[in-house]
């Protein structure tokens, strides 16, 4: 079953406080209801793994506001910045995002077969100390 998002502490980096939850992948869909019907699809095939919502003003609530727009237009020295900001236009432009349990290359692979069925917008998985494009 989705299940809707709550920003867990877990789900920040340890400097700075920005989104970047390990063992997860988060994919961003123009259409909400490719976003929905994905995650119910994601929730089935892969009950092992929690499956999130994350309607676009979850993403300008909890997400965004974990980085600092201070260097803008400069990038931060870390990807995670960049990335939030990449789902925060995403959002404004009303896209949704699912936030998936992956804590491997086998379950993020599996996860990518369902999505790849939609059209999708990006698609990170975040490892420790990597952020990687799917």
């Amino acid at each position: 079953m989705v299940q809707p998002f709550s920003l867990d502490p877990s789900m920040l980096s340890m400097i700075g406080n920005t989104f970047y939850p390990t063992g997860y992948s988060l994919v961003m869909f123009p259409d909400g209801a490719d976003a929905n019907t994905t995650g119910d699809r994601l929730s089935s095939e892969m009950p092992e793994s929690n499956v999130f919502l994350l309607e676009p003003s979850t993403i300008l609530r909890e997400i965004t506001p974990t980085v600092s727009d201070a260097d803008n237009p400069l990038p931060s020295a870390g990807t995670e910045g960049a990335t939030v900001r990449a789902y925060t236009k995403l959002a404004l432009d009303g896209h949704h995002g699912l936030l998936v349990e992956t804590p491997d290359a086998e379950s993020a692979e599996r996860m990518m077969q369902t999505v790849r069925q939609v059209p999708y917008s990006m698609a990170q998985r975040y490892r420790a100390l990597v952020i990687e494009d799917l």
